[in-house]
């Protein structure tokens, strides 16, 4: 049997190096690990982490294709982070700009969450944990 200990990090393909790399670092807080040119694909890879855990590696590609982002559609549904307290983060996220959708509740778990969706429109959720 296969034994996985634990999600390694998730990868990102963004429209626009910059406004990502803000986003993710300025908006969201995560740190920077390492950022690196790979000159022969005309390409930046960012390596993110959270509280000091590797996550995200953001990528920039010459023109990358549109991928469709409907709530129901096949793949990857949207990328979760914990947080203490859902009204407090979507308050601070508002204060920078960004919409967030309103609050629900979990009816398994009766945690609170929201969505809202980074520069290329990929959905991100905060969960009350």
């Amino acid at each position: 049997m296969l034994t996985i200990s634990q999600i390694h990090h998730i990868a990102i393909i963004c429209s626009d190096y910059e406004e990502s790399k803000r986003f993710y670092t300025d908006v969201l807080g995560l740190t920077i690990r390492q950022e690196v040119y790979r000159a022969e694909r005309d390409s930046y890879k960012l390596d993110l982490q959270l509280n000091g855990q590797y996550v995200i590696e953001l990528f920039s590609f010459p023109d990358p294709a549109r991928r469709p982002s409907r709530p129901e559609a096949a793949g990857l549904r949207h990328l979760a982070f914990a947080v203490p307290d859902v009204a407090a983060a979507k308050a601070a996220l508002e204060q920078q700009g960004i919409a967030v959708e309103p609050i629900r509740v979990d009816a398994y778990t009766n945690r609170r969450f929201t969505f809202f969706s980074d520069p290329d429109g990929l959905p991100l959720e905060l969960y009350e944990h």
